[in-house]
């Protein structure tokens, strides 16, 4: 009785990743509800495949530099001449702040994660990422774009001055972690919350993305 106990929990814990990656890629191929916007070329954006998710990849402008700029008080050097891109990226508290790869990975972080967690937004700069690989570019219009931007600005919490608040936690001497609205969990990974946001700036795209893969599958599948 025992032994069949075990041979069933073992298939229900080999079976359950598959169904879920399963899932992500039906979602992957299933439209989900996109802004109304006319597209265009006027702007040219990349997703930056990580080992775990994807961070928008923002081309640097004095525009975007501006709009930023609170990140410099926080450590990302926002007016580096050698700054070409701004990533973003949002994801778990406990998991994003202390995982930077599948390595780092700590059973209490990951279970945190699967369960529930504050979300945090991630930024970082980038100078010319040309030769690397790794990254989707398409191109926006620019009412997309500001779509995309308005999008990712309504995610920071904000003190009582507007101001959106960091966290403290780094990777590196040119980034840094702020708090960011929503919930983290396994149904509401940050590989959707990224098809989420394109789709608030008028880009097709598959109704649930949980994983990297189901990003892929979903930028090809609509032609991005």
């Amino acid at each position: 009785m025992r032994a069949r106990f075990l041979i069933r929990a073992a298939t229900a814990l080999i079976c359950l990743p598959l169904l879920y990656f399963a899932a992500g890629f039906a979602g992957a191929l299933i439209p989900g509800k996109h802004a109304d916007l006319p597209a265009g070329t006027d702007v040219l954006i990349g997703l930056a495949r990580a080992p775990i998710h994807y961070d928008f990849l923002l081309p640097m402008s004095p525009e975007l530099r501006a709009r930023y700029g609170f990140a410099s008080n926080a450590g990302v050097p926002m007016d580096a001449p050698q700054a070409e891109w701004l990533l973003v990226g949002w994801g778990s508290e406990a998991f994003y702040t202390s995982a930077g790869s599948y390595g780092d990975m700590k059973p209490g972080a990951v279970w945190t994660a699967i369960s529930g967690d504050s979300a945090v937004l991630h930024l970082d700069v980038a100078g010319d990422v040309s030769g690397l690989d790794g990254i989707s570019y398409f191109t926006l219009s620019d009412a997309q774009y500001q779509a995309l931007l308005n999008s990712l600005d309504a995610n920071f919490r904000r003190d009582q001055t507007g101001a959106p608040l960091p966290l403290g936690a780094h990777f590196n001497d040119h980034d840094a972690f702020f708090e960011a609205k929503g919930d983290f969990s396994i149904l509401h990974p940050c590989n959707a919350w990224l098809g989420e946001t394109l789709r608030s700036a008028g880009v097709p795209f598959g109704i649930w993305t949980p994983t990297p893969q189901a990003v892929e599958l979903s930028l090809r599948w609509y032609g991005q």
